[in-house]
C-alpha cells in the first residue's frame, strides 16, 4: 500500500472548497443528472454554500446531502483529517484522540468516530482458496471460566482467506446452526476450510466444503496445511487494539469495531491508500 502522509493530505485538501469539489466529482464522476431537466448537465458552485446549481434551470444539489457530512457545521477539512487519522494506523484511534486533535467536544468527536467507522463495513465478496475459520470471545476481564463458555463475553466468528480478505461477525453462540450459515454466507463452496476441532464444524464436509482440522485440545496447532494461525493473529490484533486504544467496547457497537479491523486488514496491500478508499466511500449517499 502506498504511504499517504499528513503533509500529502493537507496539501491535497488545503481548503473546504477543495474538499467539496472532491466530494462532488467523486459522487458524480460523469456529472450529476438534473432531475428537473432530466439530463446530465453542467453544474456551478454556489458561493458560500455547499451546493451546486444546474446551468439551465438553477435547481440545486449538494454533494454532502445524505452522507456522513449531512448538515454538519464542522469544516470539511476537519472531517477529512479525522478520516485520515482513522485510516492511518493498524489499530485505529480513539474518539478521545479525535476530540484533542480537532478541538471539538466529546459528543461531536464520538459522532464523527461512529460515522467514519460506519464507512468500514465489510464489502468483500466470498472468501476463496484456503480459508481459516475460528471463533473467539471478546469482553472485559471477569473471574471464572475462560474461553468457550465464559460468562458475560461477546462471541465473534471470523474467517480469513490466506493472503486475502477477512470477515468478523458477532454471533449468538457457537452451535453448528449458527456457524455453518456464517461460513456459507462468507466462504465460497470451492474453498478449503481449516478449523479447530469444535464439533460445530463437523457438517462442513456434508455441506460441500473441503475441510481440514487441527486439534487444539490435544496441543496440535499445525498439521500440514491445516492451522488457524492467520485467524489467531487477526484476533490478537483486534483485541490488542480494543484493549490498548479503546479500552472498552460495548457489545452494542462491537460489530462496527470489528468491521474497522477487518477493513484495515483486507485493504492492507491495496495500491490505493485506505484514506482515499474511505473518502470515496464517504462521498456515497448513506443507505
Amino acid at each position: 500500500m502506498r504511504k499517504y502522509t499528513k503533509t500529502m493530505m493537507e496539501r491535497e485538501f488545503s481548503t473546504d472548497d477543495v474538499c467539496l469539489d472532491y466530494l462532488f466529482n467523486s459522487r458524480w464522476p460523469k456529472g450529476p443528472e438534473c432531475k428537473k431537466c432530466r439530463a446530465v448537465t453542467k453544474h456551478f458552485r454556489i458561493k458560500n454554500r455547499k451546493s451546486y446549481s444546474c446551468q439551465f434551470c438553477g435547481s440545486m444539489i449538494s454533494p454532502t446531502a445524505n452522507t456522513i457530512f449531512h448538515k454538519s457545521e464542522l469544516p470539511l477539512r476537519s472531517w477529512f483529517y479525522a478520516i485520515f487519522l482513522m485510516a492511518s494506523t493498524r489499530t485505529g484511534v480513539a474518539s478521545m484522540q479525535l476530540e484533542r486533535e480537532l478541538g471539538v467536544n466529546h459528543r461531536t468527536a464520538l459522532r464523527m468516530f461512529r460515522q467514519i467507522r460506519s464507512l468500514m463495513a465489510n464489502d468483500s465478496g466470498s472468501l476463496m482458496g484456503d480459508v481459516e475459520v475460528d471463533e473467539t470471545y471478546i469482553g472485559g476481564r471477569r473471574k471464572g471460566k475462560r474461553g468457550r463458555g465464559a460468562a458475560g463475553k461477546t462471541i465473534v466468528a471470523g474467517a480469513v482467506e490466506r493472503g486475502g480478505d477477512a470477515v468478523m461477525t458477532v454471533v449468538p453462540n457457537v452451535k453448528g446452526n449458527t456457524l455453518l450459515p456464517f461460513i456459507q454466507a462468507n466462504v465460497d463452496p470451492s474453498a478449503t476450510v481449516y478449523t479447530d476441532e469444535l464439533r460445530s464444524y463437523d457438517r462442513l464436509a456434508k455441506s460441500g466444503y473441503a475441510h481440514e482440522t487441527v486439534n487444539h485440545g490435544a496441543g496440535q496447532y499445525v498439521d500440514g496445511m491445516a492451522h488457524v494461525n492467520t485467524m489467531e493473529s487477526l484476533w490478537s490484533n483486534a483485541k490488542r487494539g480494543i484493549d490498548g486504544v479503546n479500552h472498552h467496547v460495548s457489545p452494542r457497537y462491537l460489530q462496527t469495531y470489528l468491521d474497522a479491523y477487518t477493513f484495515r486488514y483486507s485493504h492492507r496491500d491495496d495500491e490505493t491508500p485506505m484514506f482515499q478508499t474511505l473518502l470515496h466511500r464517504a462521498s456515497r449517499p448513506l443507505s
